[in-house]
């Protein structure tokens, strides 16, 4: 895995592009996925990060670690949310209709609206639990398609932290879901200390709650 201090003291980070495999090449070894370590830098890490203009881009961590508001926060461009699906929802449904009832639509809204923005072509952002492989495979494809690279942001926070954002934010889990999250997210950080990312994936950035709360723009060039 690359991990080092070359980019502490920067305010930017230019993810490189990784070369997309055209029809001839679909057989070829695809290229090693990089992977930037900016974890324990006490918040001695870059303040923007930028990828290419048809890059697609995958916040992944536990609920409660803050993608959500980390997505509020820095994205410049577009970005998908299910949690914005979801607040949309909960607005127009009566206060005693259970979340579990209507949950069904959120989601299928949730991927009709990622769905569209995918058909701009234009670089995203998106919100992932990190327990639906198949949403990652799905946004993999996308990125082949368009000529760029799918990049994975873990937020790497403890469940200490998790279950505090939750508490903060009033909105939580079961445990039997919360325990299934902290098993993905587990599985996707050590494969990504491998070095060994989800297929598909070209890069990965690990972020700790102090480099998330540095970060002040996740952007595209072009």
């Amino acid at each position: 895995m690359n991990r080092t201090t070359a980019y502490a003291t920067t305010t930017g980070l230019a993810l490189p592009k990784q070369p997309a495999a055209g029809a001839r090449e679909a057989c070829a070894p695809l290229p090693s996925p990089v992977v930037r370590d900016l974890r324990d830098r006490a918040g001695r890490s870059p303040h923007a990060l930028l990828f290419g203009p048809h890059d697609l881009v995958v916040i992944t961590g536990l609920p409660g670690s803050g993608k959500s508001t980390l997505m509020r926060r820095a994205v410049r461009g577009r970005r998908i949310d299910s949690q914005d699906t979801r607040d949309r929802w909960d607005r127009g449904t009566p206060s005693w209709l259970p979340y579990a009832i209507y949950r069904p639509l959120v989601r299928l809204a949730h991927y009709a609206g990622l769905r569209r923005a995918l058909r701009t072509g234009e670089g995203v952002v998106v919100h992932d639990c990190g327990t639906q492989a198949w949403v990652r495979a799905w946004l993999a494809r996308e990125a082949r398609r368009r000529g760029g690279t799918l990049h994975l942001l873990l937020l790497d926070v403890t469940p200490e932290q998790a279950l505090a954002g939750q508490r903060a934010r009033g909105r939580g889990v079961s445990r039997y879901a919360f325990l299934r999250h902290r098993h993905a997210a587990a599985r996707l950080v050590h494969r990504a200390e491998r070095g060994d990312l989800p297929r598909g994936c070209g890069a990965a950035i690990l972020l700790d709650r102090a480099a998330a709360n540095t970060l002040r723009r996740i952007g595209f060039t072009g």
